[in-house]
């Protein structure tokens, strides 16, 4: 794994061992190798794929978003610097970790839980999304 990606501002360490950065869109941070953006927002100029998933609600597309987690997880753990990033880098970036947490066998209370400790307080902002997050696996 990267060792310096570690280090970095809103990186959070899976259950599963991944290292994965949630951020703003807009923000400057260092580079990634693949980001998945979810919703609509600038994109960055590395490898990137887009979700449809509108602020506050919920994706779309469900099978697509744990379709990019699912690579993004991958590439994590092939030794990538992977990132989630929304508008805002707190409700949906936040359920897409604990998306992630549960992706790992986490239950979706648990990743909750988790991701408010690990990155941020208001991580998964709505109802909807902890719903959604209970429908993961």
């Amino acid at each position: 794994m990267t060792t310096h990606w570690a280090g970095e501002d809103g990186v959070v360490r899976l259950p599963g061992g991944a290292l994965v950065r949630g951020r703003r869109l807009g923000d400057a941070p260092s580079p990634a190798d693949f980001t998945v953006v979810l919703g609509k927002g600038p994109t960055p100029p590395w490898p990137f794929r887009r979700v449809e998933w509108r602020d506050f609600g919920l994706p779309r597309d469900g099978d697509d978003l744990l379709g990019a987690l699912r690579e993004a997880r991958d590439r994590s753990l092939a030794g990538e610097r992977v990132e989630v990033a929304c508008a805002g880098g707190v409700g949906r970036t936040g359920t897409a970790l604990a998306a992630l947490a549960v992706l790992d066998g986490m239950e979706p209370a648990a990743a909750v839980a988790w991701v408010r400790s690990a990155y941020h307080r208001r991580a998964v902002e709505t109802p909807w999304q902890r719903w959604w997050l209970r429908r993961v696996c």
